[in-house]
């Protein structure tokens, strides 16, 4: 069974929208893009080199999927770059008819049901970035096996979360934490069945 793993970074009121740029996701009025990128530092980068450093594919929402696609193709040598391009990516996605990010694999059908095909197939872990919309529907089937919250020092106050409301209640066990010298808190979570 391969291990699905959740990476986000989210703000202290658990806000997950438009972590990387300004324009990355302004879905209703959104106006605070890019609010993670002032908070790395060296740590904060080694953290993210020691995440991509292993044999991984990723699961990706469609607009996630359209965001790395129109990047990370394009930043040369770049070690996040060449982790993600050398990845297998599954999109959901039932809008996009071609996947020209190369090693792109659409996942169109019924989401849950081939997501369970895909975790018990062989391969390496699967790495799931953002893609919120997706996330609250394997949240909800219990399909996410760890969650890398990456907790930034800030309140937003508005934006997509990532626990939203309607998710079925759960209890989480904290298996691994750190922080940077900006504040960022790193930990590791996995599901604990629900709550007592």
């Amino acid at each position: 069974m391969r291990k699905l793993i959740s990476i986000t970074q989210i703000t202290l009121d658990g806000v997950m929208q438009s972590p990387g740029g300004p324009d990355e996701d302004p879905r209703n009025g959104f106006s605070h893009g890019g609010w993670a990128m002032s908070f790395f530092d060296d740590a904060a980068n080694q953290v993210i080199g020691e995440t991509i450093a292993g044999e991984f594919d990723m699961l990706l929402g469609r607009r996630t999927y359209e965001i790395f696609a129109s990047y990370w193709p394009y930043q040369g040598d770049d070690p996040i770059a060449k982790a993600f391009n050398k990845a297998e990516k599954y999109v959901v996605t039932r809008s996009l008819s071609q996947l020209d990010w190369e090693n792109s694999h659409k996942i169109g059908g019924d989401v849950v049901d081939e997501i369970r095909q895909l975790k018990a197939s062989d391969g390496p872990v699967l790495h799931i970035w953002g893609s919120g919309e997706l996330l609250q529907t394997l949240i909800a089937n219990n399909l996410v096996d760890e969650y890398h919250l990456w907790v930034f020092p800030i309140i937003l106050g508005e934006g997509k979360r990532l626990f939203e409301n309607g998710l079925p209640p759960r209890s989480l066990s904290l298996v691994a934490t750190r922080s940077t010298p900006r504040g960022v808190l790193l930990n590791t979570y996995q599901p604990a069945g629900p709550l007592l």
